[in-house]
């Protein structure tokens, strides 16, 4: 069964946070970890009449270990286990997995959207107008900007929230 949490959440970040608990222990744990959490999400497709079947285990395993990930750079990833899963396969069962609030999507350029799982952190994305480069946001550190939105009257929707600018290498660098 793969494992669908981001690599923090997996007990494989650093060594240092394991002290005092044994390889073993700390392997133990991570199963059990990952049992529940194969629970909740099955137990998420269940009661809204969903079956976990094939398909939908190795599209949000590809978005687990993908990160970010179009629909077809998701249908790649899958395909390279299952080359029978095809596009609308990967795009009907992406939709299914955002109304279950398993899987979220932001619109980091003017291509397709792009999908991530809800298992880690959540976070909103600044995109490098230059390189390209995408950085995730703690949701936290909208904590001001949030106050203000909230304080007219409205609740930002932060997982969906893209802000597009120059990182500081693009920015110091000639045109």
């Amino acid at each position: 069964m793969p494992d669908h949490r981001p690599a923090e959440s997996r007990g494989t970040s650093d060594p240092a946070d394991q002290a005092g608990r044994s390889s073993s222990a700390a392997g133990d744990e991570g199963a059990r970890e990952a049992r529940i959490e194969t629970q909740d999400w099955r137990a998420t497709l269940r009661d809204k009449g969903y079956r976990l079947t094939p398909q939908r285990e190795l599209i949000l395993a590809a978005v687990d270990e993908l990160g970010h990930a179009t629909p077809d750079e998701v249908l790649a990833k899958v395909q390279a286990t299952a080359s029978t899963v095809n596009a609308s396969t990967v795009y009907r069962t992406l939709e299914v997995l955002e109304e279950l609030g398993l899987v979220r999507h932001a619109h980091l350029s003017d291509r397709a959207p792009t999908y991530h799982s809800v298992r880690g952190h959540e976070h909103f994305h600044l995109v490098c107008r230059g390189c390209h480069a995408v950085t995730s946001v703690d949701a936290a550190e909208a904590a001001p900007f949030v106050a203000v939105l909230e304080a007219k009257g409205f609740v930002p929707d932060l997982g969906h929230l893209t802000v597009f600018g120059r990182c500081a290498d693009c920015e110091g660098a000639p045109e």
